[in-house]
């Protein structure tokens, strides 16, 4: 019996983005019943309003999601996550590996002991500021929006679904998740994935990422002793700008298991 293929999204966006990539693994045999696309609460989602939108809260979401998928379906897990949704898979990778057969992941320098976030992040973690940048997000038009994503290099058809999920639930979730997060509690669940039992585990390295600095992620890997995708010239979108390579070493990642 096959595994299902879980993937986890992150911020600011929906599962929209994993579109070009699933359509190249459903090209290499990957039957749609074997993916499923979780989107965290506010990101996609709707936000229940007795969710609390924090690390921990993501945390325990995404244990209880893959909780129902195994019961569900009575079968393995490969799990890949992208942006905060990596940040999800590394807190669960480090801290439920039973739930997956393998994990997958991007960004792997916030793992790092010298990662510092990005000033978007900073932004959003500033008491104040933080509220004014997300009612200056909320409140653009849709047109502005789409173009602030189709400017970040997606294109239109995605930027599209993204700029309508922008909306007060998900600002509310971008401001407590980073603000739960600080340098300090990543390097703590860095530290808690050093020490766990790991499931197999692949980190997935963009070389622009523009986010976080792809020099941050070999030492990780390396660090972690799993295997390291670095996709030359990609950006943070590499699920879209590289999905074809990106298919291929999932694959090949999970048929080697």
């Amino acid at each position: 019996m096959t595994s299902l293929k879980v993937f986890v999204h992150g911020n600011p966006e929906t599962a929209a983005i994993w579109r070009p990539l699933v359509d190249e693994l459903s090209r290499r045999s990957v039957a749609p019943d074997d993916i499923v696309l979780l989107s965290p609460p506010g990101f996609g989602a709707p936000l229940p309003p007795d969710f609390e939108p924090t690390s921990d809260g993501y945390l325990d979401w995404l244990i209880g999601a893959l909780d129902e998928l195994r019961s569900e379906h009575g079968r393995s897990i490969d799990l890949v996550g992208h942006d905060w949704g990596a940040g999800h898979v590394y807190r669960l990778a480090g801290e439920r590996p039973d739930l997956v057969r393998s994990w997958a992941a991007d960004i792997g320098g916030l793992l790092h002991p010298d990662y510092v976030w990005h000033e978007a992040a900073k932004a959003w973690q500033t008491p104040e500021v933080g509220e004014q940048v997300i009612d200056l997000m909320v409140s653009m038009s849709r047109a502005d929006r789409v173009a602030t994503y189709t400017g970040l290099g997606l294109p239109e058809s995605i930027a599209s679904e993204l700029a309508d999920a922008m909306d007060a639930d998900m600002g509310v979730a971008i401001l407590a998740l980073y603000r739960s997060a600080p340098e300090s509690a990543i390097r703590g669940f860095a530290d808690t994935l050093r020490r766990a039992d790991r499931s197999p585990g692949l980190i997935i390295t963009a070389t622009d990422d523009a986010y976080v600095s792809a020099d941050l992620a070999h030492p990780v890997a390396s660090e972690l002793g799993c295997s390291e995708l670095v996709l030359d010239g990609a950006g943070h979108w590499w699920m879209v700008s590289d999905a074809e390579p990106a298919a291929d070493a999932l694959l090949d990642f999970w048929n080697h298991l």
